[in-house]
């Protein structure tokens, strides 16, 4: 929901604002401070961030692929201590806001909070005028500054989580995270090829990480030893993430084969977590030719998974 909506009792909540992308170490030690603080003064700790995200509004041309869905973040918040999440709608009457009027009439008029921890990098209002003494002048409370997290001597960003899954890099995503990188997505009706074959798989589409046209976050094209969460329950499985090229594909799909998995997932959210780069995508002389290697392709994911803690 977002600040509209919001129905508080006095004193208000502590705030921590951001984007959130990810979820990343930064991130969770934001959430820390402001749960932290929150438990202290006996209030709730609440995580304030926007739908769609800001860049992918002003700069939609640009728009870069977002780590994770919202439902996905707004639930890596609440697992890393937030009480509650408020999303705001994010459009260009609220990017030319002035940092004065942003924190007066949305922060204070409407979430009145009582207390804000923000990361040492955090801006806000038009052009990204505002930090952390606007924020306190303006609203009269207490304004905490978190500084950056680093890992392997950088801080810890969602733009290095982006480098890392791009480059295939997961295990160093996942260090960067706290948590192995994974996409949301929904099974769609595919070409039924697979199960011809004798491999059926699940067409699964990857939810974009917000609105105004953002696309997800995905590693380079290949197969992957996965495991993937349906109902509660993680199934092993293979994935080919990219065109099919012996099929002469055009568009990139991400299609996962359940290992001894029997059963109709069409229209369930799935949740894939890549655990192992196997191979590329290759192009295969003959059908028989692919099928002795997707056979090969089970063979080495369950080895790999097996191994995998």
């Amino acid at each position: 929901m977002g600040s509209a909506a919001w129905r508080t009792s006095s004193p208000g909540p502590v705030l921590t604002i951001g984007n959130f992308d990810g979820v990343h170490l930064g991130h969770r030690a934001l959430v820390s401070a402001a749960v932290a603080r929150a438990r202290a003064l006996g209030v709730e700790a609440v995580a304030y961030t926007f739908d769609p995200a800001p860049r992918d509004v002003l700069r939609p041309d640009s728009a870069i692929p977002r780590i994770q869905s919202l439902d996905a973040r707004v639930s890596h918040l609440l697992a890393a201590g937030a009480d509650r999440v408020v999303v705001e709608p994010f459009d260009r009457m609220m990017a030319a806001m002035t940092p004065d009027a942003f924190a007066r009439d949305l922060l204070g008029s409407r979430l009145r909070p009582s207390a804000l921890v923000i990361g040492f990098d955090f801006r806000f209002g038009r052009g990204r005028a505002g930090g952390a003494a606007d924020l306190a002048d303006a609203l009269g409370v207490p304004v905490e500054t978190v500084p950056a997290v680093h890992h392997d001597g950088a801080p810890v960003s969602s733009s290095r989580v982006r480098e890392a899954v791009r480059s295939g890099a997961l295990a160093g995503a996942a260090d960067l995270l706290g948590r192995p990188f994974s996409f949301v997505g929904t099974v769609i009706p595919g070409d039924a090829r697979g199960r011809t074959l004798g491999f059926p798989t699940a067409n699964v589409w990857p939810e974009p990480g917000g609105k105004a046209g953002a696309t997800a976050l995905l590693p380079p094209d290949g197969v992957y030893a996965v495991r993937v969460r349906v109902d509660g329950a993680d199934l092993p499985g293979v994935m080919n993430l990219g065109t099919r090229p012996t099929f002469d594909g055009e568009a990139r799909r991400a299609e996962v084969h359940l290992l001894d998995f029997a059963g109709d997932l069409y229209g369930q959210r799935v949740e894939v977590t890549p655990v192992a780069f196997l191979r590329p995508e290759q192009r295969f002389a003959s059908v028989d030719a692919l099928v002795a290697q997707v056979r090969a392709d089970v063979a080495e994911a369950r080895a790999r998974l097996a191994a995998s803690p």
